[in-house]
């Protein structure tokens, strides 16, 4: 009888541990599409913010001037978040 139980346990255990890793991999790829649909959206805002500020730009500025203004904007986000990963807490 006590024969029987052994294994019963390990194969108890064992479908118990390959359920949890069937969730963690769901899991996974559930958070990867979130961010992949975030990284998307993010783009398109970008290239729809940055048409919007050149076409009010254009209209004041010549077309250099402005993509001169809307690249100093950019690196300047660059350079904040840049600086904002690389800090270290103390």
């Amino acid at each position: 009888m006590y024969a029987l139980i052994g294994p019963l346990l390990r194969l108890a255990v064992a479908s118990a541990a390959a359920r949890t890793i069937r969730v963690a991999a769901a899991d996974a790829a559930l958070r990867l599409a979130f961010i992949l649909g975030a990284v998307l959206a993010a783009a398109a805002g970008m290239l729809c913010f940055t048409y919007a500020g050149l076409t009010i730009l254009e209209r004041h500025l010549d077309p250099a001037g402005a993509w001169a203004i809307v690249g100093g904007l950019y690196a300047a986000a660059g350079l904040a978040l840049y600086l904002a990963a690389t800090r270290r807490r103390t």
